[in-house]
């Protein structure tokens, strides 16, 4: 049948209404795939059927074409926008001149913004980026759908540059929480950055259209402002979609890199690969502390400097964020689970570079190296680098990195999108799912099977609006707590309650609108009671000979207990966490303070001095010792003491830049660093800062309703001059800091 479809040009096109929300103009209509009426009619049938006979590019070519040519038809061209959904795994190799030739031959002007998801980029990066260039080109726009559906959206946002945001439904229908807090977050800053337009989907109330304002929409669609018709809307003045200036094309080109997207005006360093391998594990866990949101690509020159310590950090890096790539010569296609690979050829510029690339919402840093080719011990070669926080710098790294990344294959992926469902995009089972209508009654055999099994098995009947019950086992009524005749005729839902997870019960409808496999763990409710449970689910699509989606079946268990368990084990995972994260502080820092103690210090301190020789700066070390403090414990006490030296380190640190280092050495000793100093001028600067810092402990301070005085002795050691490690400069430093105590300090004084 659905070979008769395509052939006879039978697939057409409905059209959504977007309105501008503060205005209540209609500016644009979204496209949406609808094959000849009956059994094909819905799209996920169309999808399933195209998907089975393995026409699903020839399909989503004819919903493109539909699209665009019912558009013309019935008059939705300037000054209105058309929203068409995309395969972009087939528009890669789709042939675009038909759809420029279409739009051409309006008889208006038919503007165009193609909608995308971040799962093609997470699936097919190369392709997806080459596409979204050529779209560019024909002065279309482009639209990131879902967004909030899944956190890897907003890593993706920055690569793909979309015209318009669209945020999924569950924003406006759920909840607001810490989720949905960082989405509206990480989008508005995009929005705000780029002019981009933020649509929200779902709006189905009053209520909602509210929600959708206060995320920052400026556009809504849903069922509240009309369902998918033939033709335009009525009731609404028209107006246009404003869309930023188009970005230039996102296609970085095939042989730039990286190291060649460094401005000219940012000055390279040189430094060995030991250091870099420390700046690289430094950039890999701020990657970690973004967690799904954030995006991560690497090269590794050869597949031999992928180590197997490195591939523990890459396993990590996989399993806390959204995206990871790693590109190298002889590197496979997946290097660890998850971790997307790409071999470099000879004759790629990227091969001689050691880059690590970490882009989110509101971060962003690319250490960008080249090989000078040493010879020699590995960690001491040379690389002439540039660390750079410049977020289009960085944007540009990762593209270029991205547009190298090989497919992933079919087998890995989830069955694709086609045109979208109004609520989201419609999805097809695999070929290997597929099977025959199961009868409800009259296999006695399968009948007892059924009975007879501890899970709760359930059949629902698709073919119907409402995807009632048709068949529940003895299991099934137990878990539900109601009886067989209760529960038949009626839709699952029901068990749900206003405790039950908005996103997997969105990710359900999103799977069952697809036709596809779903397994989700869901918080259900049992009996007249209401009594909580959590259902494990297993739904698993059933395909009839004409490639239809006549029923589901489901298979339920209860996990409360072992979700309890994990939830209890999560409690005392957090609470280990934090036990040593407090030990961690308590080895690093000084307690009376909050100050850095030595140890930490000396270990800041080391880096700094090997950065300097790297960088051919200077670095001052500033010995500061209390006078009259002494005096001070024995007169008030020692609770006075401490909070004496509490109130002298708040001061010293306020008069430090954020770059220098502050540290209590124990009793009235503190240690200064400065560091990034030039070397002609840093003696200087090191005075400078001293009488800054003596001038701020010799102010009073009023302690239990009494005046305090205590003065500073500071001794001054520069790298260097005065030593090359920090064990000569702290000693020189507390030599220089005892001679100047004992000229200018009587011994009453002391």
């Amino acid at each position: 049948m659905i070979y008769a479809v395509l052939r006879d040009r039978r697939v057409r096109s409905v059209f959504q209404p977007i309105i501008e929300l503060d205005t209540g103009r209609v500016v644009a209509y979204e496209a949406l795939a609808r094959g000849p009426r009956g059994p094909l009619e819905s799209p996920a049938a169309l999808f399933c059927a195209a998907r089975a006979a393995g026409l699903l590019a020839e399909l989503d070519e004819a919903c493109r074409a539909a699209a665009l040519t019912g558009a013309a038809e019935v008059g939705l061209v300037a000054p209105l926008t058309l929203f068409v959904n995309v395969e972009p795994e087939v528009l890669d190799s789709a042939p675009l001149e038909q759809l420029v030739q279409i739009a051409a031959e309006a008889p208006g002007d038919l503007r165009v913004v193609l909608e995308i998801t971040e799962r093609a980029l997470a699936a097919r990066p190369a392709e997806l980026l080459r596409t979204v260039g050529r779209v560019r080109e024909l002065g279309w726009g482009i639209a990131l759908d879902d967004v909030g559906a899944d956190t890897a959206s907003l890593a993706f946002m920055p690569l793909l540059r979309p015209d318009v945001v669209k945020l999924d439904l569950s924003l406006v229908q759920g909840r607001p929480g810490p989720e949905i807090a960082e989405i509206m977050n990480a989008v508005n800053a995009y929005a705000e950055r780029t002019g981009a337009v933020l649509l929200a989907e779902g709006i189905e109330t009053e209520a909602h259209v509210h929600t959708a304002a206060s995320l920052g929409a400026s556009l809504g669609q849903g069922w509240f402002f009309g369902r998918p018709q033939d033709g335009p809307a009525t009731g609404y003045p028209v107006g246009e979609l404003v869309l930023p200036a188009s970005p230039s094309s996102s296609d970085a080109g095939r042989l730039a890199s990286p190291f060649g997207c460094i401005p000219a005006d940012l000055p390279l360093r040189r430094g060995s690969k030991a250091l870099l391998v420390e700046v690289s594990k430094h950039l890999e866990r701020d990657a970690i502390r973004l967690g799904k949101t954030c995006v991560v690509a690497s090269t590794f020159q050869e597949a031999q400097h992928l180590t197997a310590a490195t591939r523990l950090r890459y396993r990590d890096l996989v399993e806390h964020t959204g995206f990871v790539c790693a590109l190298g010569a002889d590197l496979p296609e997946e290097p660890v689970p998850g971790l997307r690979g790409a071999s470099l050829t000879a004759d790629d510029p990227v091969l001689g570079e050691w880059d690590v690339v970490v882009l989110a919402p509101h971060f962003s840093a690319a250490l960008l190296a080249r090989d000078l080719g040493d010879t020699g011990p590995d960690m001491e070669r040379t690389f002439e680098f540039a660390l750079t926080y410049e977020r289009e710098t960085v944007v540009q790294a990762a593209l270029s990195l991205l547009s190298r990344v090989v497919p992933r294959r079919p087998q890995d992926t989830a069955p694709s999108a086609g045109l979208a469902l109004e609520h989201g995009p419609a999805r097809s089972s695999p070929r290997a799912n597929r099977a025959e209508a199961v009868p409800v009654a009259e296999d006695n055999l399968l009948q007892s099977a059924l009975a007879a099994t501890t899970s709760g098995v359930t059949i629902a009947d698709m073919r119907s609006p409402d995807q009632p019950l048709v068949y529940v086992n003895a299991a099934f009524e137990q878990l539900a707590g109601f009886a067989r005749q209760q529960l038949l005729g009626r839709n699952c839902r029901f068990l749900q309650g206003p405790d039950s997870d908005p996103e997997a019960v969105r990710r359900i409808r999103e799977g069952i609108s697809g036709g596809e496999e779903i397994r989700e763990t869901l918080l259900n409710h049992r009996g007249p009671d209401r009594e909580p449970w959590w259902n494990e689910i297993h739904l698993a699509p059933v395909i009839d000979a004409d490639g239809r989606l006549v029923q589901y079946i489901g298979v339920q268990n209860d996990v409360t207990a072992r979700v309890d368990a994990e939830r209890e084990l999560l409690k005392e995972r957090d609470r280990a966490r934090s036990y040593l994260a407090r030990i961690e502080q308590l080895a690093w820092s000084d307690p009376l303070t909050g100050l850095m103690n030595r140890r930490r210090l000396e270990e800041r301190i080391e880096a700094a001095l090997w950065d300097a020789r790297v960088t051919g700066s200077a670095l001052a070390l500033l010995f500061l010792d209390l006078d009259g403090f002494k005096a001070v414990n024995d007169e008030l006490g020692h609770t006075t003491g401490d909070e004496l030296l509490r109130v002298v380190g708040g001061r010293l640190a306020s008069r430090l830049r954020r770059s220098d280092l502050l540290a209590r050495l124990g009793g009235d000793e503190f240690l200064v660093a400065l560091v990034g100093l030039d070397p002609g001028s840093a003696q200087e600067h090191a005075r400078r800062v001293a009488v800054a810092l003596e001038g701020a402990v010799c102010e009073p301070v009023v302690l239990g309703g009494r005046h305090v005085d205590v003065l500073a002795s500071i001794g001054i050691a520069v790298c260097p001059t005065d030593g090359a490690d920090f064990g000569a400069l702290l000693h020189e430093a507390d030599l220089r800091m005892y001679a100047r105590k004992h000229r200018s300090r009587s011994p009453q004084q002391r």
